[in-house]
């Protein structure tokens, strides 16, 4: 069985959770959290629920950490700093800074000999998989991604965060007549605003100015500027009633040319639809921390992305079995 211990139990850990209860070649050693543990209720009985500060007292009792915090603050410093102790796996996020991170990470895994698997998730993740595939085998070409209809959470908390609104929720939604084009092979270019547009439904507090909230919104640059908008304001019930879900999904669309005088067109398209974004996430995550205990157990040793993991490494049959069922 491989140990797994989960570090961090938001939406994200609970996911972890879940899928491990699935995986028959695995167990739940210890969650940590940054909580009192006694406040922390779990639902493996088997689990042992911990503060972070005892992670220490974990090694070797446990084959791989699952890190379920956030890009932004948590993974740049918990994913190189848990490398020192166990082989890791993370979901960072901020494309502009994976290459910084994966040296970080990578250079506190070969200190240590363990191994690490950064960026696992389905974008990046499975998303940057298929974009890969598909511009390796149409090398001329384009290549279009679309994310939703879902909701957006960093979008979302940066409307939680205007002064004078209660909650809120963003949703990204791809926009028909982009999809439209790029499926009918189209040679066509897309700007930001094409692509997706934005709706949000917010609730405001008692005495709320709903016209310079709805203007805030609009004018938020790096977040709804550059995108057509939609302000929805609802009750509070409502918003509980019909908003309370994480889905999402999306597309990566390759669309490419071949032949001597480029006469024949073909699209790649890879889609998901999800119910909830953290429990898929989760399950991807988990498929790859098979991945890392395989590789710890050939030593090798070092950083891993998605880019670098051959598919049976996840996969819990045996090779024999999967060429039998699925090749």
């Amino acid at each position: 069985m491989i140990r797994i211990g989960i570090c961090g139990y938001g939406n994200l850990g609970r996911g972890v959770e879940s899928s491990i209860q699935k995986a028959s070649d695995m167990e739940l050693v210890a969650v940590f959290s940054r909580r009192n543990p006694s406040d922390l209720k779990i639902n493996t009985k088997t689990a042992n629920v911990c503060h972070v500060d005892e992670l220490e007292n974990y090694v070797g009792k446990i084959d791989v950490l699952i890190i379920c915090g956030g890009s932004a603050t948590d993974l740049p410093v918990q994913t190189p700093k848990y490398a020192n102790m166990f082989n890791v796996i993370d979901s960072f996020d901020t494309h502009a800074k994976i290459n910084e991170h994966f040296n970080n990470v990578d250079k506190e895994c070969k200190k240590n000999n363990t191994v690490g698997v950064i960026s696992v998730g389905w974008d990046p993740g499975m998303f940057s998989l298929n974009r890969l595939y598909a511009e390796a085998i149409l090398p001329q070409g384009d290549t279009f991604t679309f994310w939703g209809k879902g909701v957006s959470q960093g979008h979302s908390d940066a409307i939680r965060r205007i002064d004078g609104v209660l909650d809120a929720k963003q949703y990204t939604i791809p926009k028909e007549e982009a999809l439209t084009k790029v499926r009918s092979k189209e040679k066509i270019v897309l700007s930001t605003r094409d692509k997706h547009l934005r709706e949000c439904f917010v609730v405001l507090k008692d005495g709320a100015n709903s016209d310079l909230i709805e203007k805030t919104i609009k004018e938020m640059p790096n977040y709804f500027s550059d995108y057509d908008t939609i302000v929805n304001f609802i009750s509070l019930d409502e918003f509980k009633k019909n908003h309370s879900g994480i889905a999402h999904g999306g597309f990566v669309i390759r669309t490419g040319e071949t032949g001597f005088n480029n006469e024949n067109k073909h699209i790649i398209e890879y889609n998901i639809k999800l119910d909830s974004n953290p429990e898929f996430t989760s399950n991807v995550m988990v498929s790859y921390a098979r991945a890392a205990y395989r590789l710890s157990k050939e030593q090798k040793y070092g950083c891993y992305t998605v880019f670098d993991i051959a598919p049976k490494y996840i996969a819990s049959k045996t090779q024999e079995a999967l060429m039998n069922s699925i090749l």
